[in-house]
Formats: C-alpha cells, structure tokens, sequence
C-alpha cells in the first residue's frame, strides 16, 4: 500500500511501543514510503491523532508523576524501552499549569489534624502555582499583636480563638489566588466550610501513628489540645490526637478531595511513610484537585478518555 505525502495514518502493529522502532509524532504523522509488511494502516483525520496523541502523553506523565517526584531529583521513568528523565520540580510546575486553567485563581484550602504537613505542603503548591501561602493559625496570631494559639487558649479559652480563626477565614476565603493551611480545628465549625468551600478544599490523610511520631519528635508545648499528662512523648500526642480524631473525622469527610499518604505509599512502593516527601504529597494534592475541578466542570472541559 502507498502513502501519500500529507495522509494522516493511524498504525497498528505488535512493534509499536515496544521500542523496536521509533515514532517521531509532532502534532500529527504524516508518511511518503511504502508501508512494511506487517503493518495495519488506516487514514484518520489529522485532528484526531494530535489529539490522541497529546491524551496519551497526558496519561502517561499523571501515572508516573508520583514516582518522579520520590527524590528531588526524579528516577528514570521508563516506557516500553525508551527512558525519560523527568525532574520533581519540573513535574509539579507542568501538573500546576494544567491545575490552574481549573482554578481560575481560586483558593485552595488544606484541612487535616495538626502535624499533617500542611504547611509545607501548602508553601510547596504556593509556589509552584504561582500563588500566595497564608497559615490561618498564623493570620490570627499576627492579627492579635503576635500572641501565639497557645498562649490564645491560655488567656482567652478555645472558644475565643475559635472567633477569630472564623474571621479570618472569612477574610481570606474573599481573597484569590492563595493556599491557606487551615487549623486542625477549623473544621468543627459549619460556617467555616462555607467560607472554605468558596475555593477547594482538600483533606490531608495522615494515620494517627504517623502524627504522633511526629508531634513527639518536636515535642507538644505548642499544641494546647495535646495534654496528657503520660511522661512519654509519642504516647502523649497518640493519646491526644486519638480523642480529637474521634471528634473530627466525620467533618474533614467534607472537603472537596482527599490526599490519603496510605495511598500514596502504595503507589510507590514505600513502607514508611516518612519516606514520602512533602513534593510527592503536593503533586498528589494537584492530581486530587484536576480531578475534582474535571468532574464540576464537564460542560465546558473535556475529560481524557
């Protein structure tokens, strides 16, 4: 069979991907040589096949993101037999430019229990999306003349403290383009979704264990819900962490999407989850957000198939 000059053709054949032969696809493929034996060949629109193609290398890129980003620099990742060395940042800020055509400048909001990492994995999206980091613990404390929320609970009561982070949520929710960590109580209060679901809220999934070893590492004098009075540490925030999760953990079932780091343990093949590093947790947090985005916005975003 001859191709002509300009025919789009759509090949289907046992040698394609495995690295036997290489495709250069820019855009769309156009072939003037006899076809090899061996090949299944068939014109389809031009269109058609960038848009296959570009689907593909999407696909491809989300499903080894996670892996690419366990180091700072990013391990090989392999496809059929050609290699391709993808760079951790470069990952993040590729997912974040997609993300963003989503947003459209919305907040994004992380909730979850205290230790969970929001504030370093909030800088991190901050960064690569181009927006603005704000702690909420950290916006009330500044507000107040500097008094930490320890101190807040000492003084005033919880109750107190409780007003001037749903202020300040108020406030920030009115603002665009900013990642906000949230209180690990921030949650209790229904008006305070209100304010949050004005952007995207994304839930932090941490086990217990994990947090208190955390927590215990750093020790619990800035944490005024923790006090146990047990001599040891971890037991302490365990203990501490256990009673709040039981009051919590229905209300951070509310957020808008949930970045489990069981989940992401097991997609890359990691026994301790202190292993999973804060870029990991950001990139999964923007593959959680493209999903949910996706899903509202149907009617004027077409889904990969």
């Amino acid at each position: 069979m001859e191709a002509t000059c300009g025919t789009a053709l759509h090949f289907s054949s046992p040698w394609i991907g495995s690295g036997k032969i290489e495709v250069k696809l820019n855009g769309f493929l156009k072939l003037s040589q006899k076809c090899r034996k061996g090949y299944e060949v068939k014109a389809i629109n031009t269109r058609e096949l960038q848009w296959r193609t570009e689907s593909t290398r999407q696909r491809r890129v989300s499903s080894t993101a996670l892996h690419a980003c366990k180091d700072s620099r990013a391990p090989t990742l392999e496809s059929g037999n050609f290699n391709t060395c993808f760079d951790g940042n470069w990952l993040l800020k590729n997912k974040a430019q997609d993300v963003s055509s989503y947003l459209n400048g919305r907040c994004i909001f992380l909730v979850g229990m205290m230790g969970s990492g929001k504030t370093t994995v909030g800088k991190i999206l901050a960064e690569a999306l181009g927006y603005s980091f704000v702690d909420s613990d950290k916006y009330v404390e500044e507000f107040l003349g500097g008094s930490s929320v320890a101190q807040i609970f000492k003084q005033c009561g919880e109750s107190i403290f409780r007003d001037y982070e749903s202020e300040a949520l108020l406030k920030l929710s009115s603002l665009p383009r900013q990642v906000v960590a949230t209180g690990g109580g921030a949650v209790v209060r229904p008006i305070n979704w209100k304010y949050m679901k004005q952007g995207v809220t994304v839930y932090l999934d941490v086990p217990l264990d994990a947090l208190a070893r955390r927590i215990a590492a750093v020790g619990t004098d800035s944490r005024p819900l923790l006090h146990f009075e047990s001599g040891d540490p971890y037991t302490e925030a365990f203990m501490g962490l256990f009673t709040l999760s039981k009051k919590r953990g229905e209300s951070y079932l509310n957020a808008d999407a949930t970045v489990s780091v069981q989940h992401i343990a097991a997609k890359l093949g990691i026994e301790d989850l202190s292993d999973i590093t804060p870029s990991a947790i950001a990139l999964e947090v923007l593959l959680q957000i493209e999903d949910f985005l996706q899903g509202n916005n149907t009617t004027s975003v077409p889904m990969l198939p």
